[in-house]
């Protein structure tokens, strides 16, 4: 073949080859490679120039394999069966030459014929796709982290799961994964690895307390910063002794290669992610980026597992101060009120002053004991130690009575009668506080309404009241323990914050749901479901 207006088309065609940057090799009829270009010479570590490998054939079948990474054979390259009339097209094969990583090539081969259809030889061709692959998996990675973390309640238990699919993923021996011990002074503890057992468990490679600022890991800790050592044997700046004997045992384990990321709850380092490689790596901005992406997943469960811890410890204390102040406050408070009643009763030696100051006395008293008892009833009910005695009730008598008793302007509909199963004291206990609080966040006189109906599975009251409602985003919170609504503390209404809470708790321990809504233009409805 002649390149035209080029006078040594051989040497032409010989530069063009060298220069490609995807694979060449061709073979004759005989299967002997003549051809080997500077790609693959370059990956196979042989000399640039020159003829051959005498061993060309031998040590590939050392280096190349299969995805799946068993060996293939030379019978079984791309090149031999091109050259037995097959025709392949962008077929992987990995290779994996020592002390270097795996890298996958797409493959293309056919045979070369001539003019009148007589097999010449074959060429076979390839083109790097390793960071494509690795890019790929990470998604599978991505997926595999994301369950792991949904099956685990800690950190601790999640950690070999996520990090076998790390070190899956990127084809590493290990990984390890650290988080600052808010428990101990923000220290940062390793909480879990993931080792593909290649090298005894005794070496303290594992489990080791960083420094920060000394070491990879405990410079990512100081820094906030992902770090990757593309060689620790050669890395100049890890001088320390803490730091030396850390990179003598990555030596003894055949490391080479360490990435290490931060890991971040917004500003906030929760920990740091090291991952550790055999042989030295490449592709360093492109293994950073999918690392900080499994990173940010495992920064958010962190996070999360954090909350939901202080939200326990928040309510574990919440229960213990209602537990407390409850029991404390009830005895002296009972002595309180009946002395302040009785002062208040018996004053005839007593001047109008006197006699205002006791009735004072005894009222303050009651309504701090009426909140004692809420308390008491809260924790008790939440906590299981107190319980609803259930037996068939008219719920539409008992609703009845609790208007009657609220004497304010409430318009009830109420059906002939409506039993459900149910403690008729605590349902009463929920309806006066349900109805108490329309009352007291509505104008006075303004109209309240009460309806009640049910069917054969369930009962529904409605409590729809004209007062100042609650803001959409709180509607939820109302019924949390001491919680008021932003425009009722604005307003300088007064309130505990309790009744609501106490009615929910009520309400739940009978099955039932209980929900609020707007009541357009003003006010809030109140809505109760009681299973029948």
């Amino acid at each position: 073949m002649t390149v035209q207006g080029v006078p040594d088309s051989d040497a032409f065609l010989g530069a063009l080859l060298e220069s490609l940057t995807v694979g060449v090799v061709a073979c004759d009829a005989d299967g002997r490679v003549v051809l080997v270009n500077r790609t693959i010479r370059e990956v196979r570590g042989f000399p640039l120039d020159g003829p051959v490998p005498a061993d060309y054939v031998a040590s590939t079948e050392r280096v190349l394999a299969t995805p799946g990474r068993p060996p293939m054979t030379w019978e079984r390259t791309p090149l031999m069966r091109a050259l037995r009339g097959e025709h392949i097209v962008a077929e992987d094969v990995l290779i994996q030459c020592p002390d270097q990583p795996v890298r996958v090539f797409a493959c293309s081969a056919q045979p070369i014929r001539d003019a009148g259809g007589g097999v010449l030889g074959a060429v076979a061709i390839g083109h790097e796709v390793t960071a494509l692959h690795r890019a790929e998996r990470f998604r599978d990675c991505h997926l595999a982290v994301e369950q792991a973390l949904k099956r685990a309640t800690t950190v601790r238990a999640a950690a070999p799961e996520v990090l076998r699919a790390v070190v899956e993923t990127l084809g590493w021996p290990c990984a390890e994964l650290f988080v600052i011990d808010e428990a101990a002074c923000g220290g940062l503890r390793a909480v879990g690895h993931w080792d593909t057992g290649c090298a005894a468990p005794d070496d303290d490679f594992f489990g080791h307390v960083p420094r920060r600022g000394e070491g990879i890991t405990g410079r990512v800790w100081e820094t906030g910063r992902a770090i990757w050592v593309s060689d620790i044997s050669a890395h100049r700046d890890l001088r320390t002794s803490y730091e030396r004997e850390r990179v003598g045992i990555c030596i003894r384990r055949g490391i080479r290669t360490v990435l290490a990321v931060p890991v971040h709850d917004g500003d906030t380092l929760l920990g740091v992610l090291t991952c550790y490689a055999g042989a030295r790596e490449r592709h360093e901005e492109l293994l950073t980026v999918l690392m900080d992406g499994v990173a940010a997943q495992i920064g958010v469960f962190v996070a999360l597992r954090r909350a939901e811890e202080l939200a326990r410890q928040l309510a574990r204390a919440q229960n213990d101060f209602v537990d407390l102040i409850g029991h404390e406050m009830r005895t002296p408070l009972t002595s309180i009120t009946a002395n302040a009643t009785i002062l208040a009763e018996e004053a005839a030696g007593l001047d109008h002053d006197g006699r205002q100051m006791a009735r004072t006395i005894a009222r303050n008293a009651a309504v701090l004991q009426r909140i004692a008892e809420s308390l008491l009833d809260l924790a008790g009910l939440d906590g299981g130690h107190l319980t609803v005695a259930k037996r068939p009730v008219d719920l539409a008598a008992l609703v009845g009575d609790a208007v009657a008793a609220a004497h304010a302007p409430i318009s009830a509909d109420l059906p002939g009668e409506l039993p459900v199963p149910g403690d008729p004291d605590r349902l009463r206990q929920a309806l006066d506080d349900l109805l108490a609080n329309a009352v007291k966040y509505s104008p006075p006189g303004a109209p309240i309404r009460v309806t009640l109906c049910g069917d054969e599975t369930s009962a529904e009251l409605c409590i729809a009241d004209t007062g100042i409602g609650t803001r959409e985003d709180e509607r939820d919170r109302v019924f949390d323990r001491f919680f008021r609504g932003s425009n009722v503390r604005h307003q300088g209404t007064h309130g505990s914050g309790l009744g609501l809470s106490l009615a929910r708790s009520i309400i739940h321990l009978h099955g039932g749901t209980i929900q609020l809504a707007a009541n357009d233009p003003s006010g809030t409805v109140v809505c109760v479901r009681l299973p029948r």
